[in-house]
């Protein structure tokens, strides 16, 4: 919880920090006859206490610890994604759209390879990514004890807060050094689980020579774009593949990885998806989720919706730049998804309904042990007065967010600001503090200008409909205007518009006050203070009431129920199984053939195009071959490039989405109604194999041997 806190405070606050409800249900229900289920909590189960149980049960399936201990070794984690070994020497693969900064940034000059794809057809071609790693978990130790041991002091909220803190980077330097620590590339992390129930440190072994090996055109990774993102049936080809290097620079040698598979999967096949997935709030209480619902929620949905069609009016008006903002636009776009379908749950009233069941579950626990009573009784309460006081900044919550993000808030604005600070340094004689956030406004890059007037106009707007049109603020940064006419006013008059300007009026001393985004900012600064005030003191109450709480719930339930999603590393069941939508029925997996069908029946000029080399397959090309697939497995965000494997540990998939049903999983988890969408494995090898003619990388998957060129598996291939 406190991590999800402090990111939200950075989103909100990024300057301090550089309908009908879709799900409602059909026919009316009663509320108070509304039950919690068992695994409402998710499936997103935890390798150092692994349901053993529970598959037996289930399934039928009892994996021994060797098991669990090769899968964890197996898989990977990545920047922002999950990855995996698939082959002894050091062959990864994961989703195209975890790698595309990647992709980009090993381009050569002429080169666009995001567009066209990249293969390389010897190992000398396996391009090198500069500043980028892979990490694999290769120990967890369990140090709540330690943890607690450093609580025991603290007195206030604040003292509890910073007490944890340092233990946890003490705890977590100790372990590292257990390890080995940086000389051979140990990083760990001490992760909160059930919001402070159960601490954990996990060791993750870092690599950092990783090397883009192949990737598909950005067409058949983003196949359907983001018309079919968070939809299902899909047609995507969303993989890539990488290669890890040890120290000497020769590939690296594993005895973990996922084999590939041989007969792929068929509906009702048990799988596993391994991963890390990145955040959930299933423990939030019913206040938290409500508050959600009404402020703060709505308010991202805005600020991301603003700032989307702020950069598509600047690419239409700007195409010849427009591929600037393509990648921008792709995650704005997945987030704006995303967020609707998290607005849907919330607003859905059966689902607020079975969680204010499971919290009276919870609740009744509490109040029927003295014991847990007297430690823990109240808690809930407490909490919903929190989200009271919270609802009190409603207003700064929308007019200020995303106010210092380097891409989507203007960059004069955010100069203004720190000129103000700057003033008022210089004025009290902190000459240390002057420089540091003079340092800080001169690295502040240009935005194109047309993109700054449209970024500078969202703000505006914001300030007039959160905070109304007589505000202060609101007054200061329009005076009399139009918002759209207020920025173009500001970027012609304030030396501040630029950083070529902004750095001689630094130097000279000459900024005036009377400067149009001076005095926005100085109107700004004793609302923003007073928010950032307010948020901080809260957020420490919230943790530690959620800390509270989670040691509460532990005691209540162990491990029965998984804690919430922190990035770590997880393992989820579930079935390869259809479901019926939309009055008709989705089936559990697609092929090719409607890859095709939708390239002939929307066109070439659409999301559903297909690259030149694509568009008369091979006479050899397979298209009854399995494209994407879904399962009820338990995934979220971080969970894209997870490893979906059988019982025997086949690769049989790679997880890249959910279904628009499956985004009430950031709150609950209600298999019924969502599915995780996968790439299947044979659409990899056939693409790879027949279009792509990459036969070093399909013999590698097939036979774990490592070819150094195109000709080697060729002739290796002759002989068998």
């Amino acid at each position: 919880m406190r991590t999800f806190l402090l990111l939200l405070v950075a989103l909100l606050v990024g300057f301090v920090l550089p309908g009908t409800p879709l799900h409602a249900q059909d026919t009316e229900f009663d509320p108070d006859t509304v039950q919690a289920g068992p695994l409402d909590n998710g499936r997103m189960w935890m390798f150092e206490n692994p349901p053993i149980d529970y598959l037996e049960a289930t399934y039928d399936f009892r994996p021994d610890s060797a098991w669990f201990e090769d899968a964890r070794l197996s898989a990977l984690r990545i920047p922002g994604c999950s990855a995996s070994f698939v082959s002894p020497n050091g062959l990864v693969v994961t989703n195209h759209h975890c790698t595309r900064g990647s992709i980009s940034g090993v381009s050569q000059e002429g080169e666009d390879l995001l567009s066209d794809g990249f293969y390389a057809a010897t190992m000398e071609a396996e391009r090198p990514i500069p500043d980028y790693y892979v990490e694999q978990l290769v120990g967890i130790e369990d140090v709540t004890d330690a943890v607690y041991a450093a609580l025991e002091e603290a007195e206030t909220d604040a003292e509890r807060a910073e007490a944890r803190r340092a233990a946890t980077e003490q705890i977590g330097d100790a372990v590292a050094q257990d390890y080995g620590g940086d000389a051979v590339g140990i990083n760990v992390d001490v992760v909160s689980l059930y919001n402070g129930g159960l601490y954990s440190a996990y060791v993750f072994k870092r690599y950092t020579d990783v090397r883009l090996v192949a990737a598909p055109e950005l067409q058949m990774g983003y196949f359907g774009g983001d018309a079919d993102n968070f939809t299902y049936p899909r047609y995507s080809l969303d993989f890539a593949f990488l290669r890890v290097y040890d120290e000497d620079g020769a590939p690296m040698q594993t005895d973990h990885y996922f084999t590939w598979t041989d007969d792929g999967i068929s509906p009702e096949d048990l799988i596993f998806v391994i991963g890390n997935p990145g955040s959930t709030t299933r423990l939030a209480t019913v206040a938290q989720l409500t508050y959600l619902r009404d402020v703060q929620v709505p308010a991202i949905l805005r600020a991301i919706t603003d700032r989307i069609e702020a950069m598509q009016a600047y690419a239409r008006a700007n195409p010849e730049v427009a591929s600037r903002v393509r990648n921008q636009l792709f995650g704005l776009l997945n987030a704006q998804k995303a967020y609707r379908g998290r607005v849907d749950a919330l607003q859905d009233p059966y689902i607020i309904a079975r969680r204010a069941a499971a919290e009276e579950d919870f609740r009744e626990a509490i109040q029927g042990d003295p014991d847990l009573r007297a430690a823990y009784g109240g808690l809930i309460d407490r909490m919903a007065d929190i989200q009271q006081q919270k609802r009190e900044q409603a207003d700064a919550v929308g007019a200020f967010l995303l106010l210092g993000n380097s891409s989507y808030s203007s960059a004069t604005l955010r100069r203004a600001m720190l000129a103000a600070q700057y003033r008022d340094a210089m004025a009290a004689g902190a000459k240390e503090r002057a420089a540091e956030v003079k340092d800080n406004l001169l690295q502040i890059p240009d935005q194109p200008p047309a993109l700054e007037r449209r970024l500078l106009t969202v703000r505006f707007e914001a300030f007039r409909d959160y905070f109304g049109p007589e505000h202060a603020i609101t007054q200061a940064a329009l005076q009399g205007r139009t918002p759209e006419a207020a920025a173009a006013a500001m970027l012609e008059t304030s030396l501040l518009a630029s950083s070529e300007t902004a750095e001689a009026v630094l130097g000279e001393g000459t900024l005036k006050q009377e400067d149009p985004a001076v005095g926005v900012a100085q109107a700004m600064l004793p609302r923003l203070r007073e928010y950032q005030s307010a948020l901080a003191g809260l957020g420490a109450q919230e943790d530690e009431l959620a800390s509270q709480l989670g040691r509460a719930r532990f005691e209540v339930y162990g491990t029965a129920v998984p804690p919430d999603a922190t990035f770590s590393l997880r393992i989820t069941d579930g079935v390869v199984k259809g479901y019926e939508y939309n009055g008709t029925v989705a089936p559990p997996y697609t092929t090719f053939y409607g890859l095709y069908d939708h390239y002939h029946s929307y066109g070439a000029d659409t999301e559903w195009a297909l690259p030149e080399r694509w568009r008369t397959p091979p006479a050899a090309f397979d298209l009854q071959t399995p494209l994407n697939f879904v399962s009820t497995s338990d995934t979220i965000g971080g969970n894209s490039g997870s490893p979906a494997i059988n019982r025997e540990q086949e690769l049989v998939g790679l997880n890249f989405d959910r279904n628009i049903e499956g985004l009430v999983r950031d709150y609950i988890f209600l298999p019924e109604r969502g599915r995780n969408i996968m790439v299947d494995a044979r659409a990899v090898q056939e693409a790879l194999d027949v279009i792509y003619d990459a036969d070093r990388i399909v013999q590698e998957l097939m036979t774990g041997q490592l070819y150094a060129t195109e000709a080697e598996a060729d002739a290796a291939m002759g002989t068998r």
